[in-house]
């Protein structure tokens, strides 16, 4: 399973990752409708951070987002799954694909949480690097104002004749 194929599919809902059940599904091998089917009979194992459904505001945001349709006509909002609901599947979902396809997936959010670590600790570094320069940069800029500043030594006299009008 391409891990390529699996962060596509990984959208930021609510300031989570989650995946939806269509896709899920579609990873699996199997019809949406036997997935929820599954997860329904037991639902305990599925509480909101684990898995929620989408609101019809965000179920139309989501739509718009594609330009060609992928879902299907479908009438109901969709699930979607926390990496935590979708390790959670592996214990309603048995068969050696869904355990492969687990795997699979909490591979590629493994991938992506490493990847965010990264990005946040070069973020960082950056931070300190302007902080230092910004620092450096303002006294360069400092001289630069005094050398520009008119000097607060008194005119000089004119040079030349003078008219009794100038007197």
């Amino acid at each position: 399973m391409p891990a390529e194929r699996i962060e596509r599919m990984i959208l930021l809902i609510r300031r989570q990752r989650v995946i939806l059940d269509s896709d899920i599904a579609s990873l699996y091998g199997v019809q949406t409708k036997v997935l929820i089917q599954a997860i329904r009979r037991n639902i305990d194992r599925f509480p909101i951070d684990f898995m929620f459904q989408l609101t019809e505001m965000e179920f139309q945001h989501l739509r718009s987002q594609f330009v060609t349709s992928r879902w299907g006509g479908r009438r109901h909002r969709p699930y979607v799954f926390t990496e935590q609901g979708i390790a959670m599947l592996s214990s309603v979902l048995r068969s050696r694909r869904a355990i492969l396809v687990n795997i699979a997936i909490m591979r590629t959010f493994v991938q992506l949480r490493q990847m965010l670590l990264s990005h946040e600790e070069l973020k960082q570094k950056l931070q300190e690097l302007e902080e230092k320069y910004d620092g450096q940069f303002a006294r360069v800029f400092d001289a630069i104002r005094s050398l520009m500043a008119k000097p607060d030594v008194p005119p000089k006299s004119r040079i030349g004749f003078r008219t009794n009008a100038e007197d």
